[in-house]
């Protein structure tokens, strides 16, 4: 059985841009593999402790671990069985702060501690991974806050052929905010135009993700 790992990281419930296009990705892979399966991980409800990251990290220098971070050392397996065992990945990603969110930092860092994901092991090498970004903002080329955006090249990086060795497709949303901010009513139709062409996007690469992990 053919199956789909989601992660979900933003605090915006069912204001989430990445959540809802997310979510058109995700019938458009059911829809291509009807008998494929699901699998979620919400970094908002179930969120990761910086602590069991440092558990995690104590663990692997230690000949006598404590129970703390044993449990570390599990979770930490069990976060890369999930991405090991999928066939495709698809992982919302907000803007925060200039940033990636620390719900996603602190996942990806507890990654790192699984033996299987340590440096020049490339674990993802070839999945298929579609990346949902969003920004309430604009910061492509010629807007105000151009290269403000640090959350993008860190993630493409660690997902992508470099790091983790995925085949990364982005899927990007800005101006999120535009129809809760009066200082950006201006740019509410092109806001709006952005957020259609993502939903297209991502029935697309959701179909693509499908074929290739077939």
């Amino acid at each position: 059985m053919r199956t789909l790992y989601r992660v979900d990281s933003s605090i915006q419930g069912d204001r989430s841009v990445t959540r809802e296009i997310s979510d058109t990705l995700e019938r458009a892979w059911r829809a291509a593999v009807p008998d494929g399966k699901v699998i979620r991980r919400d970094l908002l409800t179930t969120p990761l402790s910086p602590a069991r990251w440092t558990d995690a990290l104590a663990a692997r220098v230690t000949e006598e671990r404590t129970p703390e971070q044993q449990r570390a050392v599990d979770l930490a397996a069990e976060l890369a069985d999930d991405l090991l065992g999928a066939d495709a990945i698809v992982i919302g990603a907000p803007l925060y702060n200039w940033g990636p969110s620390g719900h996603i930092k602190c996942w990806i860092d507890m990654l790192w501690t699984d033996p299987r994901f340590a440096p020049q092991t490339y674990p993802l090498r070839g999945k298929p991974i579609a990346l949902v970004a969003a920004r309430g903002g604009g910061t492509s080329p010629g807007a105000p806050h151009e290269g403000w955006d640090h959350s993008m090249p860190y993630l493409l990086r660690t997902f992508g052929p470099d790091i983790f060795g995925g085949n990364v497709n982005l899927i990007e949303t800005e101006l999120t905010l535009a129809g809760h901010s009066p200082t950006m009513a201006h740019l509410r139709q092109q806001a709006a135009e952005l957020r259609a062409q993502s939903h297209v996007l991502a029935e697309q690469i959701g179909t693509t993700l499908a074929k290739r992990a077939a």
